[in-house]
């Protein structure tokens, strides 16, 4: 009975976002809470969806001084040098857009924080997008692909996780994993390559450097008042800053932006006013945003607390054959696809990929290639409706979620199988095990 509840209850909330019958928030909210009145759960409902809320909660406020902070550096003008040598350098060429915004989302996404990666992507691409009359799918579907490869990294989540549920050093995991990571990045620079052939055949090649542009005038600030060209080795240094304390983990990711964002905004704008100002001119951006997370926290406390989740996992894993056993490997690379698309990434590493890591030990699979498998999906995963960072990604392009999941979710698969046959050819886990 749960199982069957856990999955009507996922394709229903699919089926009413991608037809656009409910917006993502509402039907986060609403679907969970009449699934679970209907599974007899009345009396928990308050608990499990507040209990979800306070596990997100973190995210949310990490997200809304994430997107305040960034905000702060778009209007200040951090971002317009890179813009103008970005432009300088694809001119009117929707090809070398396509390929640019790729490689920018692969470098900047470094960091492994999503929200990050996508506010300064976007503010960097998407004039050349609206310029040129390249569709802003293809930017939201090329940053979010190379998000989802280097979300592997230990310091992105699903590694870190992995290693914990399993027991293993996260080095163990993530360094044999770098040249499959390599074969996916190979894949996403030719899916870029693919659109921007398709677009400059479609478009023709602009010539909008020199001779159109006058590129010292561009800029991503829709606010010219807000602008600190001055301040701009400032906030280049305290951005840089943030991001490695980011990357060193010396301090929780909502504190360190509510410090970052606290000193950004003393020194651009000391003015009280000003501040304001600020504030209210993002407010609208950071209320949606904060808002879908908050909605996806009832989602996933209804979904754990009622054990929905747990019914779906061992459902799925009774399926599987004995005669396959010695498969488990590429299964649960196969599996970790629709499963974190379903779930969230505590869900599977915590519940699912121990009791698949178990199973496989006795056809002689290690834990540690249990845990490399487990993180092959990770370019689905965050196309989920459960990702909070991606309702940001698809705000700030301009473009319905629903709409962004038909685009890119062939593309996600297809790079996952590339990481998963690069790791298969290298030896990262076994095919089968001959034990």
């Amino acid at each position: 009975m749960l199982t069957f509840l856990g999955f009507a209850m996922v394709i229903t909330f699919m089926f009413l976002i991608m037809t656009k019958r409910l917006s993502a928030l509402i039907a986060l909210i609403i679907v969970p809470i009449l699934f679970a009145l209907f599974g007899g759960f009345a009396p928990k409902i308050g608990p499990m969806m507040l209990e979800g809320i306070t596990k997100l909660a973190p995210t949310g406020v990490m997200l809304m001084f994430a997107i305040l902070y960034f905000a702060l550096m778009i209007d200040s003008g951090l971002f317009d040098p890179a813009v103008r040598k970005i432009l300088k350098l694809v001119k009117g060429d929707p090809l070398k857009v396509s390929v640019g915004t790729a490689v920018l989302a692969l470098v900047v996404s470094l960091d492994g924080d999503g929200a990050t990666t996508y506010m300064i992507c976007v503010a960097a691409m998407l004039p050349l997008y609206s310029r040129i009359g390249m569709s802003p799918r293809i930017m939201a579907g090329l940053i979010i692909l190379a998000g989802g490869v280097m979300n592997m990294t230990p310091w992105g989540g699903p590694t870190a996780r992995a290693a914990s549920a399993l027991h293993v050093d996260p080095s163990d995991i993530f360094v044999p994993m770098i040249p499959a990571m390599l074969a996916g990045v190979v894949a996403i620079l030719l899916i870029a390559y693919l659109y921007g052939k398709r677009e400059r055949a479609r478009l023709g090649e602009l010539h909008l450097a020199g001779d159109e542009i006058d590129h010292s005038e561009i800029s991503v600030s829709q606010y010219p008042d807000a602008r600190r060209p001055k301040l701009i080795w400032f906030n280049g240094a305290l951005t840089f800053a943030l991001m490695c304390t980011l990357i060193a983990g010396l301090l929780p990711l909502p504190v360190l932006f509510m410090v970052a964002f606290s000193i950004a905004m003393i020194v651009n704008y000391p003015c009280l006013q000003q501040q304001k100002d600020r504030v209210a001119a993002h407010a609208g951006s950071v209320l949606a945003v904060v808002g879908l997370i908050f909605a996806a926290g009832i989602f996933t406390g209804i979904l754990s607390g009622t054990g929905m989740v747990d019914a779906m996992s061992k459902s799925l894993l009774a399926v599987i054959p004995e005669a396959l056993g010695p498969y488990l490997a590429v299964i649960t690379a196969l599996v970790s696809m629709p499963f974190t698309f379903f779930m969230s990434n505590d869900a599977f590493y915590y519940g699912v990929l121990p009791v698949l890591a178990e199973a496989a030990s006795h056809y002689g699979i290690t834990a540690v290639e249990m845990a490399r498998a487990s993180i092959v999906g990770q370019p689905v995963h965050l196309l989920s409706p459960l990702v909070p960072s991606t309702y940001l990604l698809v705000a700030l392009a301009g473009i319905e979620f629903g709409d962004h999941q038909r685009f890119t979710l062939k593309w996600a698969v297809l790079v996952c199988l590339c990481i998963m046959l690069a790791a298969l050819l290298m030896g990262i886990f076994p095919l089968f095990s001959t034990l």
